[in-house]
């Protein structure tokens, strides 16, 4: 498959978890598309870069291992993404792959994400939280910061100083998310 006919086929790809599904697996399947899909992906002011961001969360949900091999060109190339439709699932990814390096359980993500990796998804996730996100980002990208702080001293006061200064501007989700984040870092 060419990349202009995975173009073709993403014009497929809805919000049903089944096309999501379908494709991931797809992509699981022929490993040889997925450079091809973050192209398209990467191409963040095209209308089908929101379906192809998609369709990548759900592969790395099935197993955040196979973003392996892509690792370097996602985190080159995450803070890019700007349609809201397409942040969602690249914080989710994020986050993904935090609570996998964290993880007690052994994975390759313990020894595949370098610091380089962390600083990049560290820095998207703070331009997430500062940016006028919606909230589904800022949680994955709080979440995140939460878990990737424990190893980056700086982070932890950085992410209480956004929390509490946008607290009261932000809708009751964002809240409720932030009370349980810095509940957890009054008690570390």
């Amino acid at each position: 498959m060419t990349t202009d006919d995975l173009y073709k086929e993403l014009n497929y790809v809805n919000h049903s978890r089944e096309k999501r599904t379908y494709y991931a697996n797809l992509l699981i399947k022929n490993p040889d598309l997925v450079p091809k899909l973050l192209d398209i992906l990467f191409k963040v002011n095209d209308k089908l870069s929101p379906r192809a961001a998609w369709v990548f969360e759900f592969m790395c949900s099935d197993n955040i291992e196979n973003i392996i091999p892509y690792i370097n060109q996602f985190t080159e190339n995450m803070h890019k993404v700007h349609i809201d439709s397409a942040v969602r699932p690249v914080a989710k990814i994020c986050e993904l792959m935090a609570k996998a390096y964290t993880s007690k359980n052994d994975n390759k993500i313990k020894t595949v994400l370098t610091s380089i990796h962390k600083e990049r998804i560290i820095e998207t996730c703070f331009d997430y939280m500062i940016n006028d996100e919606k909230i589904a980002p800022k949680a994955y990208a709080m979440n995140t910061l939460f878990i990737l702080g424990k190893e980056y001293d700086w982070v932890h006061p950085e992410l209480v100083l956004i929390l509490e200064r946008d607290f009261q501007m932000q809708s009751s989700g964002f809240k409720a998310r932030a009370r349980h984040i810095l509940k957890k870092l009054k008690r570390d």
